[in-house]
């Protein structure tokens, strides 16, 4: 009962019935050759974005190139990435925090570094009017973690990773700094590394926010007939996690960092 609790209602959630739809209406004879081709391509476009087990695959080529390491190296300085927070406009209360700082705070209390460089600033037509950049809530996000506002600087001006590297390594510049642990989420961090050693920054990697965990592949690939069954069907939350993925590799490819 669990089971089909599960199973049943994956095949009339949008991205499911789209793709029996268009698989059944491929099947159909009356259409022509050339038709039928189409709606089969277009379904197997859908199946092969939102299937469980190739969306994982994908990730994990870029999550697992730096795992984080069980004693973290120091370094004078944390950089932040920002841009998985969510600002406080209303009716939401408070800045919505994502993985990024939390790990940031962790390793600032653990010692690892006596400063924490955010580095995030705003696109206005992507902004729906909020004056807060990605760095200030960031920035509340820390507070909120009891880290002093003495040991936060913010980079407001970035709007891409390059600028994020580009105007962070201004900065450290200034202080003095070559060495950084450099904090992003996990598929994020190939492209954010290779941008930041382009500064000529000695970079720790230091991820986070792994949409493939040892806990997710098991399931996926090891999961028994039930999780089988259940990953035929395509998913809206793996065709996100495809097109993440693209949008890294495709950054990489206009940035030339794909080694």
């Amino acid at each position: 009962m669990v089971f089909l609790s599960k199973f049943l209602p994956a095949l009339f959630y949008p991205l499911g019935l789209a793709f029996l739809l268009l698989a059944g209406f491929a099947l159909r004879s009356e259409l022509s050759r050339r038709q039928r081709a189409f709606l089969g391509g277009v379904a197997l476009l859908l199946w092969l974005g939102g299937n469980t087990w190739l969306s994982l695959a994908l990730a994990r080529t870029l999550e697992w190139r730096y795992l984080p390491q069980t004693e973290p190296a120091a370094a004078p300085v944390i950089v932040l990435l920002g841009g998985d927070t969510a600002p406080a406009s209303p009716p939401q209360p408070i800045v919505q925090p994502g993985q990024r700082a939390f790990y940031a705070a962790a390793l600032y209390h653990q010692g690892k570094a006596g400063r924490i460089l955010v580095s995030g600033g705003a696109i206005p037509w992507q902004s729906g009017g909020e004056s807060a950049t990605p760095a200030d809530q960031m920035y509340d996000v820390l507070r909120l973690l009891d880290v002093p506002p003495e040991a936060i600087t913010l980079e407001r001006q970035s709007r891409n990773t390059a600028e994020n590297a580009r105007y962070s390594a201004e900065i450290l510049a200034e202080w003095g700094v070559q060495r950084i642990i450099l904090v992003t989420s996990a598929l994020h961090m190939p492209r954010a590394r290779a941008l930041f050693e382009a500064q000529g920054l000695t970079v720790i990697p230091a991820p986070t926010g792994f949409a493939v965990t040892r806990a997710s592949w098991n399931a996926a690939f090891h999961g028994g007939w039930q999780n089988f069954l259940i990953n035929l069907i395509p998913t809206a939350g793996s065709l996100n996690l495809t097109t993440t993925v693209l949008k890294e590799y495709l950054g990489m490819a206009a940035y030339r960092l794909i080694p």
